[in-house]
């Protein structure tokens, strides 16, 4: 029991400064990160589905696909307008579906729908990361890296995580998803949502370039859509009749599991900024 929560430890705290490191270190450690990130967790994606014997996705195609959609949206960040640098994507998109008329596999249809989803699921929400770090002026004529926005997706998160363990442990007595997560309750759900307002506050004191209004509205959205995304992850994993996604990090699982709540939160962010900056 000691071990295993010394493991964690030391796991969870390199886990986090090394996403906070390449973050915060500028776009190109940035892109490195994440672009790793994504063919990781993509690979992990494709081994726990393929356990079934039915599905037999191209996972080499399909990691590919997932970073080059990443590097794709990080140069639009650099250079918007630049659409032709998603061209290689499509292929890659075409292939995966033309491919399947030849590999005569089992269950084409069935690989086709999976390699779609490792790209809707999971692809797509980590290059949308980039959305949230490149801020264009109003002409078009500047882009900047700001590492801020997509660093405060997983502080919320952490915070969230943090608050709602806490509060489900202390006051926990009515389950929010029994029959997903028979652990969380709505009582810790609500003081992670407590702690992340603080937290926004807190963002909102030392980086003022969106109000403190803005910045609770993006960290109650992240913990509501963060949830939903452990939940989701959660059903996939039952459907698969697995415990872990994989056991990349010790005592932590695997890539999907530690960024389940990311992997909602980052659309759902950008779709709320979007939404913000309506009004």
């Amino acid at each position: 029991m000691k071990n295993n929560f010394i493991q964690r430890a030391i796991t969870g705290t390199i886990f986090i400064a090394v996403l906070i490191g390449g973050i915060v270190s500028g776009p190109i450690p940035f892109t490195i990160l994440f672009s790793l990130i994504s063919a990781l967790t993509i690979y992990e994606f494709g081994t726990i589905i393929g356990k079934s014997g039915e599905v037999q996705i191209n996972k080499s195609i399909t990691i590919l696909a997932g970073i080059f959609l990443f590097i794709g949206f990080g140069y639009l960040g650099v250079a918007p307008g630049k659409n032709e640098i998603l061209i290689p994507y499509l292929f890659l998109i075409i292939y995966l579906f033309v491919s399947e008329l030849y590999l005569k596999k089992k269950n084409p249809v069935h690989n086709w729908a999976y390699a779609m989803m490792s790209q809707i699921y999971i692809a797509l929400p980590f290059a949308l990361l980039n959305v949230l770090a490149y801020h264009t002026s109003s002409d078009g004529s500047i882009s900047e890296y700001n590492p801020i926005l997509p660093l405060s997706i997983f502080i919320f998160n952490w915070v969230n995580d943090t608050g709602a363990y806490c509060t489900g442990m202390l006051f926990g007595k009515h389950r929010l998803f029994e029959r997903i997560s028979p652990k969380k309750s709505w009582e810790g759900s609500i003081g992670g949502g407590v702690f992340s307002i603080i937290a926004a506050i807190a963002m909102a004191h030392f980086f003022p370039f969106m109000s403190t209004a803005t910045w609770i509205g993006l960290g109650l959205t992240v913990v509501i859509f963060g949830t939903w995304g452990d939940l989701t992850e959660s059903l996939l994993k039952r459907t698969l009749g697995i415990k872990d996604s994989g056991n990349i990090l010790p005592g932590h699982g695997g890539m999907l599991d530690r960024f389940d709540s990311t992997i909602l939160a980052v659309p759902a962010a950008v779709v709320y900024l979007y939404i913000i900056s309506l009004f």
